[in-house]
């Protein structure tokens, strides 16, 4: 291979490597406030009853 090719390919592996480990860092940074978090488990606790009814029709 010539060694533009091996300069793409390190170029291509690297990014990539390099886009993971970011994706790593800010993955634990975002924080959902108390608030949110509780319409999220009650909209959850909804449409779980909505299945389990939807189940007993069937």
């Amino acid at each position: 291979m010539p060694t533009i090719g091996w300069i793409f390919l390190i170029l291509a592996l690297a990014l990539i490597v390099g886009g993971l480990m970011i994706l790593r860092d800010s993955a634990h940074s975002m924080k959902i406030s108390d608030e949110k978090m509780k319409k999220i488990r009650e909209r959850q606790k909804e449409l779980e009853a909505q299945d389990n009814e939807d189940d007993d029709w069937k």
